[in-house]
């Protein structure tokens, strides 16, 4: 399973366009708001990387009010729940 974390940077006052948009895409599991540098978090899982690089090159990069991404990739993933059950890749 292909985990990646995906911070994101919007125009301002666009976050909730941006968040709509985002929830929209398969793969993205979770997203969250969070304070700081970035404007809000999402979740990716996927059983492979190639629909990471479909969604970041197709699909993120055409939302036009998100001024910029930055894409972390699990190497590992330790939880106390199952995520392929959980999410049911």
């Amino acid at each position: 399973m292909t985990t990646a974390i995906i911070l994101f940077n919007v125009k301002r006052s666009k976050l909730k366009e941006a968040f709509n948009e985002v929830k929209k895409i398969k793969g993205i599991t979770d997203i969250y708001t969070v304070a700081g540098e970035y404007d809000f978090v999402a979740i990716f899982r996927a059983e492979d990387s190639s629909n990471l690089s479909k969604i970041l090159t197709e699909e993120i990069v055409n939302i036009d009010v998100i001024s910029r991404t930055k894409t972390l990739i699990a190497l590992d993933t330790f939880s106390v729940i199952d995520l392929e059950k959980a999410y049911k890749l």
